[in-house]
């Protein structure tokens, strides 16, 4: 999202009464960010293969079905983790061929679906690989594959690093004869057709998310060795391209990465392979902003507060992992024009009951008063979409937004959370369910 258009959107979300007292807090979603990311992909990786490229969005980063429709338009698919993602890509209209499932943990029942409606899997471990024996015995038009984990280590964020030496994810490739018994789970089953690994995510350097697909790539290679023919046929190399929240530049880039995979596994696209990844966060982050009124403006401690709408609920992984998680934040008056001013360090808080539920802590901006607005940036995912209930707090708001000119127009993504949707999913039909 660019400077210029998200000032746009903001003075236009004030003017058009987005933001008011009844929804103090909402959130934007810049279209043509989206598409711009979309495309950038796209082309990122046509550049370095000629092979057939399936790019599935990981649904968990942003999983609003609008969302996953537009990426759909741009020829980008689906990655899915739950029964929940899977329904939500089907609402979309995003087609079998171009849905895969990933998790640690399917069910039975999720897997006779996926079977059934003919999308990719990749098994975990070798319990589930037993039970898609059983269930494909009937015929089924999925891809199926096994993920792997290479154990290259951990990046600075130990609770997303996927490629531990302990990590929860795919078969250990580096424990005793794990690398022997992936191989004959091959050679016993002529249908497995692909390899999985996702070794990135915020935090992981792209030489160590470079040196996961080199392993899986040496891993396929002695596979279809050993097969005598070529078995895998195509590497699902996942995503977790690391964001930039410290500043509005895009960086690294789908280019640098697809560059260095080329120049570090160049056997992996000389074209035998087809390829899927999965990126979510990078495709989404930099395109989302939350948007919150200042609701009060105190001082405590010698030091400016301002209180917002939004806080935990919106912001979970920062406010409860500020340093692993830190957020611009873009001070606007109450007509959503920047903020001037000499900048003050202050506090910008949430509306949460608890003393920790800040946006930031000790941040220099043009002093913030009662009726301003705050722009929390690069929200785009696993933010205001992966909400967190604390006090009760609604869901805020989602709205797309597109600029032409001088004129902004929005459309409503996701309406905001009821007070009667909250006391519904609350058991507010039950009342008196335990008084019997």
């Amino acid at each position: 999202m660019t400077v210029e258009r998200r000032n746009q959107a903001v003075r236009a979300a004030v003017a058009q009464g987005l933001l008011t007292e009844e929804q103090p807090v909402t959130a934007l979603l810049d279209v043509a960010g989206i598409r711009e990311s979309a495309a950038a992909l796209r082309a990122a990786f046509a550049a370095v293969t000629d092979a057939p490229v399936l790019h599935a969005f990981a649904v968990k980063a942003t999983p609003l079905v609008p969302v996953l429709a537009l990426l759909n338009a741009e020829g980008i698919g689906v990655e899915v983790a739950s029964p929940g993602e899977l329904a939500l890509a089907r609402a979309a209209g995003v087609r079998p061929e171009h849905t895969v499932l990933d998790s640690p943990a399917k069910t039975p029942a999720e897997l006779r679906e996926a079977l059934a409606l003919g999308i990719a899997v990749n098994a975990d471990n070798p319990q589930e690989l037993a039970r898609i024996d059983a269930l494909a015995a009937a015929g089924t038009a999925s891809p199926i594959g096994v993920r792997v984990n290479p154990q290259i280590g951990a990046g600075s964020i130990g609770a997303l690093s996927t490629a531990t030496a302990t990590s929860k994810f795919g078969v250990a490739l580096r424990d005793e004869g794990a690398r022997e018994s992936v191989v004959r789970m091959f050679l016993e089953r002529p249908w497995l057709t692909r390899l999985h690994t996702h070794s990135g995510s915020q935090g992981i350097p792209l030489a160590r998310m470079a040196e996961g697909v080199g392993a899986v790539y040496a891993l396929a290679e002695e596979i279809n060795a050993a097969a005598g023919r070529q078995q895998i046929e195509t590497v699902d190399i996942g995503g977790g391209l690391p964001v930039n929240f410290a500043s509005e530049e895009t960086t690294p880039t789908f280019e640098e990465y697809a560059r260095l995979l080329k120049r570090e596994v160049p056997g992996l696209l000389d074209g035998r392979y087809g390829l899927v990844t999965e990126f979510g966060r990078s495709l989404l982050a930099k395109h989302g902003t939350v948007l919150a009124r200042v609701e009060y403006a105190k001082v405590s401690g010698s030091r400016p507060i301002a209180v917002t709408h939004a806080g935990v609920q919106v912001a979970t992984r920062t406010v409860y992992d500020p340093v692993s998680w830190p957020l611009r934040i873009a001070a606007y008056d109450a007509k959503g024009r920047p903020k001037t001013g000499a900048e003050t360090v202050q506090d910008i808080a949430g509306p949460a009951c608890f003393a920790g539920d800040l946006l930031a802590e000790g941040r220099s901006l043009p002093l913030l008063e009662q009726g301003d607005v705050v722009a929390a940036l690069d929200t785009g995912a696993y933010y205001f979409t992966a909400h967190y209930g604390y006090n009760s707090l609604p869901r805020p708001a989602v709205h797309g937004f597109a600029v032409s000119a001088d004129t902004v127009e929005f459309s409503l993504v996701r309406a905001a959370q009821s007070t009667e949707e909250i006391v519904a999913e609350a058991g507010g039909d039950r009342a008196g369910a335990l008084l019997g």
